[in-house]
């Protein structure tokens, strides 16, 4: 089998189903967003040596597979894959809480830095927030009921925990924001 197929040679890609739009469509620009954030939480991966959090960074991509699969999804077309549910947003909120569980409390604004898995993991969190609000385009053109803007909140929520919680865990100390001074 090809990797190439030129059925998109000419600005238009297929959603799944027999669906054609055109490649700059807000439902394609939504998914495509998903994939760059998915590839982002890869780098994470790449930067990470703990067992566990390369685990759950490896769910995380996995679940935004399922969500990229429901937006290239039409609305009305049959589910063939898993939609991401509620349980899915509160497996992240556990997460959070776990993370959170291990650090002192946030008292102050993160700047984006530190170790290499923290800076990749801020990194993510800004493509996520993109996903998020192409999600939110997506949905005032054809609402619908999704989890994925849920699951997208909370998982931008998981990364900046993770940044913090990376950075700990190398013993490199947050850079904290420091507002000028009149």
């Amino acid at each position: 089998m090809k990797i190439y197929t030129r059925t998109g040679d000419d600005g238009e890609t297929g959603l799944l189903g027999p669906v054609r739009v055109p490649k700059d469509h807000l439902r394609v620009d939504a998914y495509g967003e998903i994939d760059e954030l998915n590839a982002h939480i890869g780098a994470i991966r790449s930067a990470i040596e703990d067992g566990a959090a390369d685990t759950l960074l490896m769910t995380l991509q996995n679940r935004l597979f399922d969500a990229g699969a429901e937006l290239a999804r039409p609305r009305g077309t049959p589910v063939s894959g898993r939609d991401l549910s509620a349980d899915d947003v509160a497996a992240l909120e556990r997460e959070i809480d776990r993370m959170a569980s291990e650090m002192p409390p946030l008292r102050e604004f993160v700047i984006p830095g530190g170790c290499e898995a923290a800076c990749r993991a801020h990194l993510a969190r800004v493509v996520c927030r993109r996903a998020e609000r192409a999600v939110v385009r997506l949905l005032r053109v054809e609402p619908g009921e999704t989890e994925v803007l849920r699951y997208l909140n909370r998982l931008s929520d998981l990364l900046f925990t993770f940044a913090r919680w990376a950075n700990a865990r190398a013993g490199v100390a947050d850079a904290v924001w420091r507002g000028r001074r009149p």
